[in-house]
């Protein structure tokens, strides 16, 4: 049995009334077992990418393959119903006439299992989502964690290959939502399930996966395990995305990169003497130093709980933003310098911030 349970190649998406791709050459691929999140802002494509796999949408270009079958391109279409996928939905998508336990045997019935499989498969999913003893109620009588793990449930009932979750915790309040996504996580671990989500939330994205997919306007940006996404971004976009990274622009000044802040550890040997960088640091990789002779001014301070998050403000007005230990407390228009480490560095992609003058 080949490991590879998803894959796709060169796929491409573009709608009638778009000027530009919905989706622009996607490679793709996904091992047996893994978990997959698509993550990015609202309209990058990634929905789209979604219903290309469920087969609601055929590519314009390239193929997906599903366990080593082809589903989509080359003149091949196999409907959604073929495809051995589950799919859990944002809107939870259940039939509010049906009870918890025939929702969630409903997919079985349609696939002629015999009154005994179809029980026990039940019984099996209901117990897997710890939902025991409430398979008569309605979808109506429970709260929307509960509607969302029947919804799950009811996706992994038939053993799917794949199962596709389209942003499933947006509608849930906090406190369930941060519950559900180690919930999901710890079932889909537990039933070695392959699954892909769509999120456009970060935390989200890094808890539940084993790999992330980062998309912009269409484009896999980066793909990786959630440490490679966040420690190591291969572009400006992924940094801000997905760290919120501040960006500093910076001058190459001999063993040193000068800001309009400081003066941080030199990085990238070989650019040259004289050439212009973005510094991309990540707000908990600064330190705060008290300094009245400081460049840097405190503007705002918010207490996080396990951190303190300031709002600074440079000798240009651009404002960035620090996170430091909550004993650690600097009073609003107090003066600091800046120290950093885990530097990265980006050249080509500069948005105008002010550069330390040229000597």
């Amino acid at each position: 049995m080949s490991d590879e349970i998803l894959r796709l190649n060169r796929v491409t998406k573009q709608f009638a009334k778009s000027s530009v791709p919905a989706l622009d050459t996607i490679d793709l691929s996904l091992a047996r077992g893994c978990l997959l999140s698509l993550l990015g802002p609202s309209g990058c494509g990634k929905t789209t990418l979604l219903r290309l796999i469920a087969g609601f949408e055929q590519p314009d270009h390239g193929t997906i393959s599903l366990s080593g079958h082809l589903v989509a391109g080359e003149g091949r279409n196999v409907p959604p119903e073929r495809r051995h996928l589950g799919m859990v939905f944002q809107e939870f998508a259940l039939f509010p006439h049906l009870t918890v336990g025939q929702n969630i045997s409903f997919g079985l019935k349609q696939a002629g299992l015999s009154t005994q499989d179809v029980r026990r498969r039940t019984g099996e999913a209901l117990e897997l989502v710890a939902l025991n003893g409430l398979e008569k109620r309605y979808p109506h009588q429970l709260s929307g964690g509960q509607r969302q793990r029947v919804a799950l449930a009811r996706a992994l009932a038939p053993n799917p290959d794949l199962i596709l979750l389209d942003e499933p915790l947006s509608n849930l309040d906090v406190q369930v939502r941060h519950y559900l996504r180690h919930e999901i996580r710890h079932i889909l671990k537990e039933t070695g399930t392959t699954a892909v989500f769509v999120t456009h939330d970060r935390e989200e994205a890094m808890v539940m996966s084993d790999r992330i997919g980062v998309i912009r306007q269409g484009q896999l940006e980066q793909l990786g395990t959630p440490e490679e996404i966040y420690c190591a971004p291969q572009s400006r976009f992924v940094a801000q995305f997905v760290s919120q990274a501040n960006f500093l622009n910076a001058r190459r000044r001999g063993s040193a990169w000068e800001t309009e802040v400081g003066t941080f550890e030199a990085i990238a040997p070989s650019v040259k003497d004289g050439e212009i960088g973005e510094l991309a640091i990540r707000e908990e990789d600064f330190t705060l130093k008290p300094d009245v002779d400081g460049r840097v001014t405190v503007l705002d301070r918010q207490f996080l709980g396990h951190s303190h998050r300031y709002c600074l403000a440079t000798p240009s007005g651009q404002q960035i933003h620090a996170r430091t230990p909550p004993s650690s407390v600097l009073p609003i228009g107090s003066r600091v310098c800046l120290s950093a480490n885990n530097i990265r560095l980006f050249q080509g992609d500069h948005t105008g911030q002010q550069l330390p003058p040229a000597v």
